[in-house]
């Protein structure tokens, strides 16, 4: 059974004037997420900024999300570090808080090779009881993982799905072909309908932030081989998705919802404020496509 089908949104977290978390605006988000049918929640993953976020804080922001979700779709937990070790500690703690699933991206910086990265997520699997979904996301870590590696990861009972974050179409289909254990799931916008064609389950999204019910509605259109449906909203909306990631992840994507309203505040340092050719971009999109709060 799948972990979700049809689009998880990778949560930003609010920030408020103090650099706290805001919990107001996460309760907002979260109603806004199941009023226009998000099926999963990703909480303290790249566009949470998890790197910036302390463990404590992460615990606190998990326990609070599952408690507001109260089930009604999974939560699933960014995990994932460059330290086997945190990251164990850190899945364990997410499990505790309730979480339905983890999201574990692939050690970065001192990237292991592949006998280390096999002992990071089994490791890691082994620590926890619910399902793990591999992040590969070579743009950020500089870490791409082999068929072959994967066919290895697939082998560990509770590895069940991948964010394939690397835009290689030619990769997701040989995944899709040589590993059919391993649930695909886009961890780039614009090729979710050609992902989930693929045979994918759905889209890890940063655009459901702000359009998360056509997100959906793409997502499930794809999955249900309605493709006539899914490539007008992936063209649609092709202009949007690509001016989230003018800069880095989340600066754009928080800009537009503070534009429309959701006061989610700044991203924490070392992101800095959007340049303004960049705001003037993501204004002129939002406006383009009609996305209003």
């Amino acid at each position: 059974m799948s972990i979700f089908i049809g689009s998880g949104v990778a949560l930003v977290t609010p920030i408020d004037a103090n650099n706290k978390i805001n919990y107001n605006v996460i309760s907002d988000l979260i109603d806004f997420h199941l009023k226009n049918d998000t099926d999963a929640l990703i909480i303290n993953g790249s566009t949470g900024e998890s790197p910036t976020i302390s463990d404590i804080e992460k615990i606190e922001i998990l326990k609070f999300v599952v408690k507001k979700v109260n089930g009604k779709i999974p939560v699933i937990a960014g995990t994932g570090t460059n330290d086997t070790a945190h990251a164990i500690r850190t899945s364990i703690d997410a499990e505790k808080c309730g979480v339905d699933a983890l999201l574990v991206v692939t050690p970065y910086y001192n990237k292991g090779n592949d006998s280390g990265i096999f002992d990071y997520y089994k490791k890691i699997a082994g620590s926890v009881k619910i399902p793990i979904i591999i992040y590969v996301v070579p743009s950020r870590t500089g870490v791409n993982l082999s068929i072959k590696l994967l066919k290895q990861l697939a082998q560990i009972e509770n590895i069940v799905a991948i964010k394939d974050a690397t835009g290689n179409l030619s990769y997701t289909a040989q995944i899709a072909a040589e590993i059919p254990k391993l649930d695909i799931y886009s961890g780039n916008d614009d090729v979710a309908v050609p992902v989930i064609s693929l045979g994918g389950k759905g889209v890890i999204s940063v655009s459901a932030n702000i359009i998360p019910k056509e997100t959906h509605e793409m997502a499930w259109a794809s999955y249900n081989n309605d493709y006539d449906k899914a490539r007008k909203l992936q063209l649609k909306y092709l202009s949007l998705i690509n001016s989230l990631f003018i800069e880095v992840n989340p600066i754009p994507v928080k800009e537009a919802m503070n534009v429309l309203g959701f006061d989610v505040g700044s991203c924490r340092s070392p992101l800095g404020p959007i340049a303004e050719e960049a705001k003037i971009k993501i204004i002129e999109n939002l406006s383009k496509n009609g996305v209003k709060l």
